[in-house]
């Protein structure tokens, strides 16, 4: 009984070896397969980077101004970057800083005004502390970056864009 247990052991390693081996096998063959799929569809390796600069308008620069308030909260909120000049369709980060002074923590919201008033269509944020609530400790400083360009299609006479972040208490958090 032990030879025939050992017999039908060795067949089925055997057999598992072989499936192995067929399957790394398919797996190395799938690569051109579905390179052949790829290009059938149209798919190609290369893709174009989300928020790359790839339509910059370097015939003209905007001057984009910055500002910061704290409608009621006691915070001390202000951009670290005054302005910067930018080419539209270029990426650009600026600081802000914000610091809680009050003796408790809170959570805020701010929201962004543009000026001259149609110039908010033409703003473009990939990263900014307003797309959520801030919550700061009391005393907490924190440094915000906003990723942001100006897109290219703005109007050649907007040389000058505003931007102003206005913190206010988040509803219900008191």
């Amino acid at each position: 009984m032990n030879a025939a247990l050992e017999t039908q052991n060795r067949q089925l390693m055997g057999k598992l070896l072989v499936i192995v081996v067929l399957m790394t096998g398919f797996g190395f063959a799938m690569v051109p397969m579905y390179r052949q799929i790829c290009e059938a569809l149209g798919i190609t390796q290369t893709r174009a980077v989300a928020g790359a600069n790839t339509q910059v308008d370097a015939s003209r620069s905007v001057t984009v101004e910055l500002v910061a308030s704290s409608s009621g909260l006691p915070w001390r909120f202000e951009a670290i970057d005054r302005q910067v000049s930018i080419h539209p369709g270029e990426l650009a980060t600026v600081n802000y800083r914000v610091v809680n002074t009050l003796g408790r923590a809170v959570t805020a919201h701010a929201v962004m005004n543009a000026a001259p008033a149609n110039a908010g269509k033409y703003i473009e944020k990939q990263a900014c502390f307003c797309f959520s609530n801030q919550t700061l400790a009391a005393g907490e400083e924190r440094v915000m970056p906003v990723v942001f360009r100006v897109r290219p299609d703005a109007p050649k006479d907007m040389a000058t864009i505003s931007l102003s972040y206005t913190f206010f208490e988040a509803p219900g958090t008191t």
